[in-house]
């Protein structure tokens, strides 16, 4: 028992693997990432081979041991995601006092579910909550004073991520458009079945563009609407929903003695990075009586910047706004929360017990679908207060300009499509051969959608065989875009978020993605290309 109890208070010595490694990355996190993770992509095959072994040791392991082990086994095979050439997905490098910041927030191990186990956690969320209400709403000071602390109201919630943010918006939306009502109870005690036999409906729905994240599925499943009631609006050319295919489908739904309870607008779409027109959308919640939430967990950070703040226009309309920190406000995985509007918004979920979370108290889990949660606001406030609204504008401006560049770039480009138009720091593109391009001009739709097809192949081993050369990554989705009568496409996403990728990294980028389509010549699907457009093998 003494030997275990050395492991709860007893620092590794000084010159041991793991106390070398915590002044590794604390000296220098980057060069400790770039020489511990293995460049070239090890089949997952393979890796798991490592971690088969489902027996729990009886007698423990020297923690050098283990730490030799997750250096081998762990670290090495990890995604390099702070690489200024890791342009494929929405997870960045973090800024370096992160690291010591984390360290404190783990030796502390508060659980904000209650004051009682994270008493300046408490606030000090409150606050942070507070923060980006105002940057949301930008309420006067009276609001804030009066509401910030107030232990019956919340400014909105703390969660892991953009879904369960995202899941807390619609339970609150459907909990207060099915709320009591005379001798009803609310759906919160009585159940989908009695709301829609008391509210006199044959069901409900949630409106969202046909760009809207999976996780809106998932809240549908979750809330027990079913996942067929998340309805899929039409977009336009530009991947943002159409107002007036909104408000056809609304007038659909209510014939079908359908209520739709919320309508959610996009701010920077996973995909291609378009935000929906939110002040019309605002219009027509209004109008229909809906919740109007807006899932900015990409976008919302764009309100920093003044030049492209007004993107957003009508996001201060939203009756709830979901941010992820882990995203664009460069925290570690994994933090986003929601904001709504009305203080008393979030008393529609409020759950309470007599040892925890007691009515009248000010224990954040109340109002929260996850009970014990990490003190990771104190690395949102550490963020806000050390990057500060300029630093996040830079970092929000120079995401947006290098995007700029870069599609402006593709667009110059004889051999790249550039697919859909960055309207923040994302957008998609595909490799596009002369020939093949002067093809499907001219082509009818049943040869346009051979020649897309082959393409399609050609664009997933494009992306496959670079990411497995382990220098780059970008990532790829399906798109339908109009020039093509909406056939499904396969494209390369570019996600442009961090701050150490440059022009110069982004040319590498197209540079090998040529290379590897030159090195296609004799592959079938450049022979069945050059096939269908008429044009000889090289």
């Amino acid at each position: 028992m003494e030997n275990l109890l050395r492991i709860f208070t007893v620092p590794e010595a000084p010159g041991s693997t793991l106390s070398r490694l915590e002044n590794d990355i604390s000296a220098n996190l980057a060069g400790f990432l770039q020489e511990h993770i293995v460049a070239e992509e090890t089949d997952l095959v393979e890796i798991e081979r490592d971690f088969s072994d489902t027996l729990i040791p009886e007698r423990p392991v020297y923690v050098s041991e283990q730490t030799e082990f997750l250096l081998d086994k762990v670290v090495a095979q990890s995604v390099h995601t702070a690489s200024p050439s890791f342009v494929g997905h929405m997870t960045s490098a973090l800024p370096y006092f992160m690291i010591p910041l984390s360290k404190i927030m783990i030796a502390l191990n508060q659980n904000l579910v209650k004051t009682e186990t994270s008493k300046a956690f408490t606030p000090l969320e409150r606050q942070v909550l507070g923060m980006l209400h105002r940057l949301v709403y930008d309420e006067p000071e009276s609001f804030y004073s009066q509401w910030l602390h107030d232990a019956h109201r919340h400014l909105g919630a703390f969660c892991s991520g953009g879904t369960v943010a995202n899941i807390t918006a619609l339970w609150a939306a459907r909990n207060r458009a099915f709320g009591p009502d005379g001798d009803f109870p609310g759906i919160m005690k009585a159940g989908m079945f009695a709301a829609m036999r008391h509210y006199g409906c044959e069901g409900t729905a949630v409106l969202v563009s046909e760009r809207g994240h999976y996780s809106l599925a998932k809240a549908a499943d979750v809330l027990g609407i079913g996942r067929d009631q998340i309805v899929a609006v039409e977009t336009d050319g530009h991947n943002r929903i159409r107002p007036d295919a909104l408000e056809s489908t609304i007038r659909r739904l209510r014939r079908s003695n359908i209520r739709p309870f919320a309508l959610v607008g996009v701010a920077g779409t996973t995909e291609t990075g378009n935000i929906d027109p939110l002040d019309s959308l605002a219009d027509i919640a209004a109008k229909e009586r809906m919740h109007f939430h807006v899932d900015g967990a990409w976008g919302g950070p764009t309100l920093f910047s003044e030049t492209y703040r007004k993107r957003l226009k009508g996001i201060e309309r939203a009756d709830s706004v979901t941010i992820d920190a882990h995203k664009q406000l460069y925290v570690p995985m994994g933090v986003g929360l929601v904001l709504f509007r009305d203080p008393a918004a979030l008393k529609s979920i409020e759950h309470h017990a007599q040892y925890i979370i007691r009515e009248g108290s000010k224990d954040l889990g109340s109002a929260t679908l996850e009970g014990s949660r990490p003190g990771m606001a104190m690395l949102v406030h550490s963020a806000l207060k050390i990057i500060g609204r300029r630093g996040y504008a830079l970092l929000i401006d120079n995401g947006i300009g290098l995007a700029r560049r870069f599609a402006d770039r593709i667009e110059a480009l004889d051999d790249f499509e550039l697919v859909s138009d960055p309207e923040l720091n994302i957008f998609t593109y595909r490799w596009l051969p002369p020939a093949a391009r002067d093809a499907l001009r001219d082509a009818d739709p049943e040869r346009c959608r051979q020649i897309n097809e082959v393409l399609n192949r050609i664009t997933r081993y494009i992306q496959k065989t670079q990411r497995e050369h382990g220098k780059a990554f970008v990532s790829r989705t399906r798109l339908t875009p109009e020039r093509y009568d909406r056939q499904l496409i396969t494209v390369f996403r570019v996600v442009l978020a961090n701050p150490l990728t440059t022009d110069e990294v982004l040319r590498d980028v197209i540079e090998e993605q040529r290379e590897i389509a030159a090195s296609m010549q004799d592959h079938e699907d450049i022979q069945r290309l050059n096939q269908l457009t008429r044009c000889p093998a090289a």
